[in-house]
């Protein structure tokens, strides 16, 4: 059976003249655009831009909350935890929303990023931070997480705090045995459009598979693709057009 899955991309991941990836030319192609709140990337223009954008493409808006990790591009893992955590991420999605807000708009749901996604999956305490942040914004604020055999204590962890869970795969990076990302120095982290775009129709008929062949048991709600990917654009196209057609 397919699923029907909703496509959501990584966006406003430059920073004053410095742009990354073609934000203008992916937002009609996606459902969700995850933005940037100046931790890994983007400022306040850039945000602007990505919610004028959202808006006029009726695409919803996310806040990609991470780590403050320029340099880094947000992927290198930082002592913050407890309240420091918690401030951190109410910091960054009240830029966003800010934003958002006065241009018509508002932020739906927060997305953690880069290494700040693999400790919250990793660490059980740090989950616990993130979705006190996130529920200290609004109780209609979604929590992205990655799909993997739902385990039932992040589920209860989400009920205890009064949050709704977005399952996520990712379209465009390889899976290890446990359902976990592939780490990007691994041989086939990255896959390419071909390879993507059947990968998507895999997981949204629950049939992914690790390049050796294991099926990984993924029920999701939506895929990630990344718009600094080589070839991005055209990954995305086919992204789409093969979940359209499926």
């Amino acid at each position: 059976m397919t699923q029907q899955l909703t496509l959501n991309c990584d966006m406003g991941e430059g920073f004053g003249p410095w742009e990354m990836g073609d934000d203008r030319a992916i937002m009609p192609l996606i459902d969700a655009a995850n933005v940037a709140c100046g931790g890994h990337a983007g400022d306040a223009s850039t945000m602007r831009h990505c919610v004028e954008l959202a808006k006029r493409h009726k695409t919803e808006i996310g806040a990609h909350v991470s780590y403050p990790d320029k340099q880094g591009f947000g992927r290198r893992a930082m002592d913050l935890r407890g309240q420091e955590l918690v401030d951190l991420m109410l910091y960054q999605i009240g830029a966003l929303d800010g934003i958002a807000r006065a241009y018509g708009s508002r932020v739906t749901f927060v997305k953690p990023h880069g290494a700040l996604y693999h400790a919250m999956l990793a660490d059980s305490g740090i989950m616990n931070d993130i979705m006190r942040a996130v529920s200290y914004w609004h109780s209609d604020l979604d929590l992205v997480v990655l799909a993997t055999p739902r385990d039932r204590k992040t589920l209860q962890l989400a009920v205890e705090h009064g949050l709704t869970l977005r399952y996520e795969a990712f379209a465009d990076r390889g899976y290890t045995s446990r359902g976990l990302l592939l780490g990007r120095d691994k041989p086939g982290a990255l896959l390419s459009p071909a390879e993507a775009a059947k990968q998507a129709v895999a997981i949204s008929q629950n049939k992914l598979r690790t390049a050796r062949g294991k099926r990984v048991p993924v029920n999701a709600d939506t895929l990630c693709v990344h718009s600094d990917t080589p070839g991005a654009i055209k990954m995305i196209r086919a992204i789409r057009q093969a979940l359209d057609s499926n």
